[in-house]
């Protein structure tokens, strides 16, 4: 009688494969996470929605104003989080909220960017801990999933860079 799974060395081989494969998938293509919190209202939901990361992005590559992304919180540990990206390197950022402080601007150095979260009261962001490096954006958020009745094609949302151009009230001269 042959054996029912065949060489026992087969399927530790072919398990690790597996697994090698699933995580360059998850490391370096898509990978799905849960997110929550007022920091990006109106754009996400506080809670019940899910976001699809495209890695590819990761270290900042690709990545343009306007982008939200996925980064590595730098004062929490081991935790991520979501932000708009509104400065990259060179360019020049208010340092605080819109109408508090004394309107300093700050270049964003080589390497980094400076984000914020849509909603700036709620938001714990670069205007608390400086420009993020590069190297802690994880990926750039390109969808979100709000399951929202039984049919699974209004689930999915792309996720749109969010800002808008400056129109001018006054005529040009």
């Amino acid at each position: 009688m042959p054996p029912l799974l065949g060489h026992p060395f087969r399927v530790l081989i072919y398990t690790c494969k597996a697994l090698a494969l699933g995580h360059l998938a998850v490391a370096y293509g898509y990978s799905c996470g849960y997110g929550w919190g007022p920091s990006m209202l109106p754009t996400f939901l506080t809670r019940d929605e899910w976001f699809v990361t495209d890695r590819s992005h990761r270290r900042g590559r690709g990545v343009r104003v306007g982008d939200c992304v996925l980064y590595a919180i730098p004062v929490e540990a081991g935790e991520e989080g979501i932000k708009r990206v509104i400065g990259l390197p060179g360019d020049y950022v208010l340092l605080n909220s819109p109408g508090v402080g004394n309107g300093n601007m700050i270049q964003v150095p080589k390497g980094h960017c400076y984000i914020v979260g849509d909603n700036l009261p709620w938001s714990r962001d670069s205007r608390d801990f400086g420009p993020l490096p590069m190297a802690l954006v994880r990926g750039k958020v390109v969808t979100k999933i709000s399951i929202n009745g039984w049919w699974p094609s209004g689930w999915f949302s792309k996720v749109e860079s969010g800002l808008q151009p400056v129109i001018s009230d006054s005529p040009e001269t």
